[in-house]
């Protein structure tokens, strides 16, 4: 089990990642998204104190650490207000498979680069008919009479296309025992995929959330890669993909906490100052009470946040597996009503861009349906750990 107390280390990351938030804060991500850009300054910064590559390994310019530091750097950002949504997605998903499978090769291409911010990787999983059901994925790869792969397929809701060098790309190996490839045996393969490849093609997918971070879809119809280009065995591809999914649950849920943070602080701070008959309203329990449950709920979804952390790390993959779907869950309920709360406290000033909480109510239901569906993982506990018969 994980210490209930951080180290002094841990400690210490997050005082300095604090402090690099706060230096830019908010306001920064909101003039950013307003005028159409990217983080690019905080990106770099991040890169340039080592907190990007925080989880990969020293011998590729990382920091040597493992989740649970990247963990802590993701949530202190969001806690000040400008999270890094590509640091789920660049050194957690992709930078930790290739850390963990990929050649030598491979990690010398992409490791040292993510590490230090210079280059960029998405990963693409979510299909249009499967959503992030990996048992569903009919993104197939099938070697050709020279060895190279041809990958067909479409994804969405791709995260960051536009700024990536490359995406990891989720497929599966063709197979040809039924008419649309379907055994019912899952054979996930993972590719690199430059996003210069000749035939890779995305476009941008319209939100309604406003975000530095674009979605897009991607279609590929046999595009050409080389042999070189899969990341690990073709035949270990479900404990390779989980190990990527792991982290990504264990990162939305640092996000979804930060976020939920920074609501909270300011629901707080505005409850202290904003007075009515004669005391602040914090002072009343209608007030206060809701913002000390979301306080507990917060502190609860980060100690089941550490221990999946803690249990990726030490490469106990099925217990991480099992904490990781548990952290996001009870981070994403706590988000969304600690915002919801945070809104609620300000009243009409809760809606306002001068408060910066109302853009916050969109952001928040994304820790609810990504990477994975809250009712998705309650039918993973109820299966896997209760042991219930599925219904599907």
């Amino acid at each position: 089990m994980p210490p209930v107390l951080e180290s002094e280390e841990h400690k210490a990351l997050r005082a300095a990642v604090s402090s690099l938030g706060k230096r830019y804060g908010r306001e920064y991500i909101a003039t950013v998204n307003k005028e159409g850009r990217h983080p690019d300054e905080l990106w770099s910064e991040a890169a340039e104190l080592g907190y990007l590559g925080v989880n990969l390994p020293e011998a590729y310019g990382g920091g040597g650490g493992g989740i649970t530091e990247l963990s802590i750097v993701l949530e202190e950002l969001g806690a000040a207000g400008c999270p890094l949504l590509m640091l789920v997605v660049s050194p957690a998903i992709c930078g930790t498979v290739i850390s963990r499978f990929g050649t030598e090769a491979q990690k010398q291409a992409w490791l040292p680069g993510i590490a230090d911010g210079s280059r960029l990787m998405a990963f693409g999983i979510t299909e249009p008919d499967a959503g992030s059901n990996s048992h569903r994925i009919t993104t197939t790869a099938r070697r050709d009479e020279t060895g190279d792969w041809l990958l067909t397929g479409r994804k969405v809701f791709i995260s960051g296309v536009d700024r990536a060098d490359a995406v990891l790309i989720v497929g599966r190996t063709e197979t040809v025992s039924d008419e649309d490839g379907r055994t019912g045996t899952l054979k996930p393969c993972l590719f690199i995929v430059p996003t210069d490849t000749p035939g890779f093609e995305y476009r941008q997918i319209d939100m309604e959330l406003r975000a530095a971070e674009k979605q897009f879809e991607l279609t590929f119809d046999d595009l050409r890669l080389p042999a070189d280009a899969l990341v690990g065995d073709e035949n270990a591809g479900l404990l390779q993909l989980f190990a990527g999914l792991n982290p990504e649950r264990i990162m939305t849920a640092a996000f979804a906490i930060g976020m939920a943070r920074y609501a909270l602080a300011k629901a707080v701070d505005y409850a202290r100052d904003r007075t009515v008959w004669g005391q602040p309203i914090g002072a009343h329990q209608a007030i206060a009470h809701p913002l000390a449950q979301s306080h507990i709920e917060l502190e609860l979804a980060r100690l089941m946040m550490q221990k999946a952390a803690h249990l990726y790390d030490a490469g106990d993959d099925a217990a991480a597996g099992e904490a990781a779907n548990m952290a996001k869950y009870a981070a994403g309920e706590a988000c969304v009503k600690a915002v919801d709360q945070a809104v609620h406290t300000l009243g009409g000033n809760g809606l306002t861009t001068e408060f910066g909480l109302a853009s916050l109510i969109t952001a928040a239901r994304v820790s609810r349906i990504a990477p994975v569906s809250r009712e998705m993982i309650l039918n993973y506990v109820s299966h896997q750990t209760l042991g219930l018969p599925k219904s599907y």
